[in-house]
Parts: C-alpha cells; sequence; structure tokens
C-alpha cells in the first residue's frame, strides 16, 4: 500500500524520500550555522562572565548559570545538528531556549524599528521544533545510530 498526497503525488517513492533528505539536511545546517554563529563565544563580552552579566542586566533568572549554558549549548548544540547528532532532543532544547531569548532577551514587538525584534528567535525555535519532531533525515548520525543498531539486535 502506498502512500499518497491529496494533488496525487505518491509520498514514499525513492526520489521523494531523498528530497525530504536533501530539505532536513539543508535545513539542519542552516540552522546549525546559525545557532554557532549565535552562540555568545564570538562576541567581545568578556568570556562566559560577561555573557553571565549581559543575561542578568536583561533579567535572565540564575544569570551565571543561564548565560554561560546558552553558550555551550548553542555551541554544543549547533555542533551536533551539523552531524545530525541527538536532532530531536537538541531542537527540543533550543525551541525552549528560544522561548526564553523571546521573553527575556528580544520582547519587542514584531518587525520593530530597531531591528531588535523576535522574528529570528521565533524562527529559529519553529525550526527547532520541527526537527525536534521529524529529526535529521537519512542523512544525519542519528540514522546512521539507528541503522547500526537495528542490525547488530538481529
Amino acid at each position: 500500500m502506498t502512500t499518497e498526497h491529496a494533488i496525487g503525488v505518491h509520498l514514499d517513492t525513492p526520489a521523494v524520500q531523498v528530497a525530504r533528505d536533501l530539505v532536513l539536511l539543508v535545513a539542519r545546517v542552516g540552522l546549525a550555522v546559525i545557532m554557532l554563529a549565535h552562540a555568545k563565544f564570538f562576541y567581545d563580552l568578556g568570556g562566559l562572565g560577561g555573557v553571565g552579566q549581559m543575561f542578568a542586566q536583561s533579567g535572565v533568572p540564575l544569570p551565571g548559570i543561564a548565560g554561560p549554558a546558552n553558550v555551550l549549548f548553542e555551541f554544543v548544540g549547533g555542533i551536533a545538528l551539523l552531524l545530525g547528532l541527538a536532532v530531536p532532543i537538541v531542537g527540543a532544547l533550543m525551541a525552549v531556549n528560544m522561548v526564553g531569548a523571546w521573553i527575556f532577551m528580544h520582547p519587542g514587538s514584531l518587525f520593530s524599528m530597531e531591528h531588535n525584534g523576535p522574528e529570528l528567535v521565533i524562527t529559529i525555535g519553529l525550526l527547532s521544533l520541527v526537527l525536534a519532531v521529524v529529526g535529521s533525515g537519512r542523512f544525519g548520525l542519528d540514522h546512521l545510530i539507528r541503522t547500526r543498531s537495528a542490525r547488530r539486535g538481529q
């Protein structure tokens, strides 16, 4: 039995599966690049302590923990996304992180003239949720690990 979309396209053909996996790869790598660039390692904030101070000034709870944790999460999570490793977990955590970024760091109105509105963090959060639900696709380490584990279990 095949799966068919409302417009008559078969969704389980090899070509559709490869296209799906390529789209997931591009989305995952794109999000990883954004998260790595977003990691405050590359900002002149005075190291992890400076990130904590910035978080304190923004009213983030437990800034001494939340600031460094955010930096490490964006960096390690970005690398994990690049590799396609633990994508559902990283995606869910990134989505939660972006809710915090929206509330505490970008609380302005959408499309504000100061260009500090929440559009980017909302977009990152939504893409993270999609990847959390869908996973890395076949072009990620998650798929390789599952495949090898299934072979060993036989």
